[in-house]
């Protein structure tokens, strides 16, 4: 049985000063931590993330029978066979029930739990060199590279601050937007490869979740899918609108340059910067040619305003249309879109 700080009779830890010890609650978020639940932050505080933290595992040991939501199969474990009556409602509240449930899911050999390392700084400088060491003919490295600094700042593994001990794998969560600790999905690494079941399988923690490298290679060739699948597609969902409205339907692009010219996938940057630099302004841009929708902000992104983004239409490829479809479809696509293009003028290839 895991030797919890944390596990004392009559102690519950929770957001309005409890008698528990800056220890016992950065204990605490170190296992939240561990188990998938707490983004960021092992500080001592319990303040909002954790609190959202303990209600999203409140909310899995009721309800999370290991299906997946976006079809990658089943989790490793049913959540809600730990639960067994001691977490009934969900009160972002850890009482000794819900610290006893911590305790089991830590114990056993069937919960994968986060990996983290000791030096965090020396393993993420890497992994630019692990990039660049990808398979050239796979995808454009600048692209990838100004995707990973979106998606994870080109981390795989926190770079805790002052106070902060957490050094856990990177991980983004996706929540509902009326429940925000009804975590649908969860972003691994540096290239923030999604699974939509939790816990994950033993395998997905060794295959891309321990090994930046592996983790990378996943985001390249989820990249190369997009472009070759997502972009001019058949069929309109498997279509980029933006693309249609300003290059057409013809024969995808991947480079302006001969695949035996060295500037083939690799001279981005300069492409980036000769396609010229436009603005892009909240409630005039339209989207694309065409659309009836403009560029506004979400919750997700607050402004609707970019200064200096890389003209996509004269860049030469279609790249800039497959990274917007790497997030997706629909309006956050477009932000996700114009913040890569902006970085792709930063990063070096």
């Amino acid at each position: 049985m895991p030797l919890l700080s944390y596990r004392q009779p009559g102690l519950v830890l929770h957001s309005r000063g409890s008698r528990a010890s800056e220890r016992q609650i950065r204990d605490l978020q170190r296992d939240l931590r561990r188990l998938g639940y707490l983004k960021s932050g092992i500080d001592g505080h319990f303040g909002a993330g954790t609190r959202r933290a303990v209600m999203a595992l409140q909310h899995d040991l009721v309800g999370n029978d290991g299906t997946s939501s976006g079809g990658d199969g089943a989790a490793s474990v049913r959540l809600v066979d730990f639960n067994r009556n001691r977490a009934p409602r969900i009160t972002g509240e850890a009482d000794q029930p819900l610290v006893e449930c911590i305790s089991d899911l830590l114990e056993s050999p069937a919960v994968p739990t986060l990996p983290f390392v000791q030096d965090p700084v020396a393993e993420n400088r890497r992994i630019v060199e692990r990039i660049q060491a990808l398979p050239p003919e796979l995808v454009p490295i600048p692209f990838l590279l100004a995707i990973l600094k979106q998606e994870s700042g080109l981390r795989h593994f926190n770079e805790p601050g002052p106070g902060d001990d957490d050094t856990f794998i990177v991980v983004g969560l996706d929540a509902r937007s009326d429940e925000k600790h009804v975590i649908t999905s969860r972003g691994y690494g540096a290239g923030q490869y999604t699974l939509f079941h939790h816990p994950p399988r033993r395998e997905e923690v060794t295959d891309f979740m321990l090994d930046p490298g592996k983790n990378l290679l996943k985001a390249g060739r989820e990249l190369k899918e997009k472009f070759d699948r997502f972009v001019n597609g058949p069929t309109r969902g498997t279509r980029a609108e933006d693309r249609t409205a300003e290059i057409g339907r013809g024969a995808l692009r991947p480079c302006k340059f001969d695949a035996g010219d060295p500037r083939f996938l690799r001279d981005c940057r300069q492409c980036a910067l000769d396609a010229g630099l436009l603005d892009i302004q909240e409630g005039v841009t339209p989207l694309f040619p065409g659309s009836p929708e403009t560029c506004q902000p979400t919750p997700i992104y607050k402004t609707g305003t970019y200064r200096g983004v890389p003209a996509r239409q004269k860049v030469g490829c279609d790249w800039p249309y497959a990274i917007r479809r790497y997030n997706g479809a629909g309006l956050n696509s477009y932000h996700y879109q114009a913040r890569v293009l902006q970085h792709l003028l930063t990063v070096l290839g």
